[in-house]
């Protein structure tokens, strides 16, 4: 009998809140939550963790603006931040300002169920998750 291992990424993907139960961020949490039709916390709490992850890098606090490995990551990171579609080239977001200006919302314009909700006549972001998952197949 083969016996095949595969590798397996056991990094995390998401950070849970230090305080539970702050009422700010819980009411915070379920706007967002139902705005976007997000199935549960654990997904924004996701796209909050890449944001600080993408932030962190941004910053580089403890680097002096003019050292060559801050430059040479700046650049690679405002390279993916376009190839992501965050930012925009041709409307001159070259700095790393504008990558320290996004936010969770700029993320989650991007998901396809909300690209599906705006762009089709429900009244619900769940309708456009369920055409999502169940396929569009020329829907829209």
């Amino acid at each position: 009998m083969v016996h095949v291992n595969f590798y397996r990424n056991y990094g995390k993907t998401f950070k849970k809140p230090r305080r539970p139960y702050e009422k700010e961020r819980l009411d915070a949490e379920l706007k967002l939550v139902r705005e976007y039709g997000l199935r549960a916390k654990r997904e924004l709490w996701r796209v909050q963790y890449a944001l600080r992850r993408i932030r962190n890098a941004a910053g580089a606090p403890h680097l002096d603006e003019k050292n060559p490995k801050r430059i040479f990551e700046g650049e690679a990171l405002l390279r993916r931040m376009y190839r992501y579609g965050l930012l925009d080239e041709t409307q001159g977001q070259g700095k790393l300002d504008y990558v320290l200006a996004l936010t969770v919302e700029n993320f989650l314009e991007r998901r396809l169920q909300t690209l599906v909700f705006k762009s089709s006549p429900s009244t619900m972001t769940g309708y456009s998750l369920g055409s999502v998952t169940l396929g569009l197949e020329g829907k829209l």
